[in-house]
């Protein structure tokens, strides 16, 4: 491909919005263009890099014996209904009403449609195991999309659905899968961390995260040297050392808080408490009515771990109004002590908790002396706190530390949610009827690559390497209207596509200047230039991109000489 025909429109500078590195590199090399608010175009650059990801995945799917399919965007509201998750997922999901008024939805993911697929023409078990996948588009009303691809109201994804008659054929495919994602984004060219996550919306009992380490990340990876134990926030958990206290023998005492309404009022109160004396109080909207959540005053609730504790798929903070006609009074004044009509979720590290703070359920008051186990009754007891840096590991009690990062895949052992709720049976050996056994596995393709650039990247631009780079060499001529260097040039054209190289040619009527920096940001790992000097020992400079190399070759063994180093 010549540049001159080409459409690589680079930028000189940094787009004002763009944070992220990938972001901007993307931006600024001419890989992808906003369109919208999280929607992308590909460019043609950007393309040849997801057609190089997409291969990648392709092989190792097709070594874990996967079958591609390509499924609908526009799913029907009914099948969403069957499993229920039509009403279960909020405003993230887009819907809409055709012509005759029925309901769709555009595609989350696809296990609904694979399900379908498998209940209606998988009969026997002699037919399974099966695992079927396919690489589509996705859509997600992101609230604050940003990143540019690395999150994104429209995105790729590699989805695959393992079908199998039992759950050790399950533990199997999941297996296969762990494995076939740990080569996929090693050929990337991205260490990708498996870290034990939370299945959220998705259900089902077991689920490990794919996630790439980088300040550009929206996660939290909580890990330890030690052990080696690792997994998202939303997951962790730490050994925490508080002990029970001596059980408190005072009664509780109300006393007057004026203008307390938060943790720090309390702490610079006149007889108020350290924050690791007080009960925090906070109540959610459930989906069938208020609950209250109990931490100690220092920690932070973790939403994601309310909602498996609660069992529920949609939270939200209540409203005052709500509070008030439940409690009778307003948030920095609650507590729940003597409450018996809402149920009572505490974090672990209340268990034995004594001589504690809390608020009164009275504007303006609290109540001191609490013991949880006497004053607070029916307490269902889940981990309900994040998890913070330097706190000890559960394992092997090393300090934990946390680290940005990004998801690049998740992988879920669905078991039978989906089929039980949609029907999807086989007969079994025994000659019963059995409900299929499934495991759900994603990619984001556009977030693998912008996670390849937040990885390989310097100042100049991208450094792609080679297994994803859009073009492996670039070959940029200082000036082609030099008739030794546009016959060298010409040349090189002939015999790098001969040998089955991928070339860009940069016959720009530009300086040799800018050409370089061009390549540069685009991240092309190998630049060849016939420049005069070089020319006029029968040589061609070799620049390689990830090491800033030079070196000079001879014309006629270029081709060999880059076959080595691509290992073509």
């Amino acid at each position: 491909m010549r540049l001159s025909q080409a459409f690589v429109p680079t930028l000189r500078d940094d787009p004002a919005d763009a944070e992220a590195v990938s972001h901007r590199l993307l931006l600024r090399g001419g890989f992808v263009r906003q369109l919208g608010a999280g929607i992308y175009s590909i460019l043609p650059l950007g393309q040849r890099v997801l057609d190089k990801i997409t291969r990648i995945i392709r092989e190792e799917m097709a070594r874990i014996g996967a079958q591609e399919f390509h499924l609908p965007a526009l799913h029907p509201a009914e099948l969403w209904k069957e499993s229920g998750r039509w009403d279960a997922i909020g405003d993230e999901m887009f819907r809409l009403t055709d012509r005759k008024q029925a309901d769709y939805c555009l595609g989350m993911t696809h296990e609904e449609v694979f399900t379908a697929i498998a209940r209606d023409e998988l009969r026997s078990y002699r037919q399974l195991p099966q695992i079927w996948y396919q690489i589509q588009a996705k859509f997600r009303d992101e609230p604050r999309p940003k990143g540019g691809v690395l999150r994104g109201r429209q995105f790729i994804m590699k989805d695959s659905y393992s079908f199998d008659v039992d759950f050790a054929g399950l533990d199997r495919a999941f297996d296969l899968h762990a494995e076939a994602y740990k080569r996929i984004f090693e050929r990337c060219g991205v260490e990708a961390v498996p870290v034990e996550a939370s299945s959220g919306a998705m259900g089902g009992s077991e689920s490990v995260e794919f996630m790439a380490h980088t300040a550009a990340g929206e996660d939290w990876v909580v890990s330890c040297s030690g052990c080696g134990y690792a997994a998202n926030l939303e997951k962790a958990t730490s050994r925490t050392t508080t002990e029970p206290d001596t059980p408190d023998p005072a009664p509780t005492e109300k006393f007057p808080t004026p203008g307390v309404r938060t943790i720090e009022d309390l702490v610079e109160f006149e007889g108020g408490a350290p924050a690791a004396r007080q009960i925090k109080t906070l109540v959610y909207q459930l989906e069938d009515g208020l609950a209250l959540f109990l931490l100690r005053g220092d920690d932070a609730l973790n939403e994601v771990k309310l909602m498996e504790a609660a069992g529920a798929t949609q939270v939200r903070p209540a409203h005052p109004e709500e509070i008030r006609a439940a409690l009778g009074a307003l948030p920095g004044s609650l507590g729940a002590v003597g409450v018996r009509h809402l149920p009572i979720y505490a974090d672990l590290r209340l268990r034995g908790a004594s001589g504690m703070t809390t608020g009164a359920n009275e504007d303006g008051f609290h109540l001191r002396h609490v013991d949880v186990a006497r004053d607070i009754a029916d307490v269902r007891w889940h981990d309900l706190r994040e998890v913070r840096s330097g706190e000890s590991c559960s394992r092997c009690e090393k300090p934990l530390e946390l680290e940005k990062a990004i998801e690049l895949g998740h992988i879920f052992k669905l078991g039978l949610r989906y089929s039980e709720k949609l029907g999807a049976r086989v007969l079994g050996p025994d000659g019963k009827q059995s409900p299929i056994v499934m495991g759900s596995y994603g990619i984001g393709v556009d977030r693998l690559m912008a996670a390849v650039v937040e990885a390989h990247h310097d100042a100049q631009g991208i450094v792609w390497p080679l297994a994803v780079a859009p073009y492996q060499v670039v070959v940029a001529p200082p000036r082609m209207n030099d008739s030794a260097q546009a016959d060298a040039t010409e040349r090189l054209e002939r015999e790098l596509a001969a040998a089955g190289i991928e070339t860009l040619i940069d016959d720009r009527n530009e300086r040799a200047g800018v050409k370089f920096k061009d390549a540069d940001l685009i991240g092309i790992p190998f630049r060849i230039v016939p420049g005069p000097r070089a020319l006029g020992n029968g040589c061609v400079e070799l620049f390689e991109r990830e090491s800033g190399e030079t070196s000079q070759i001879a014309l006629d063994r270029v081709v060999d000489t880059l076959r080595q180093r691509l290992a073509v």
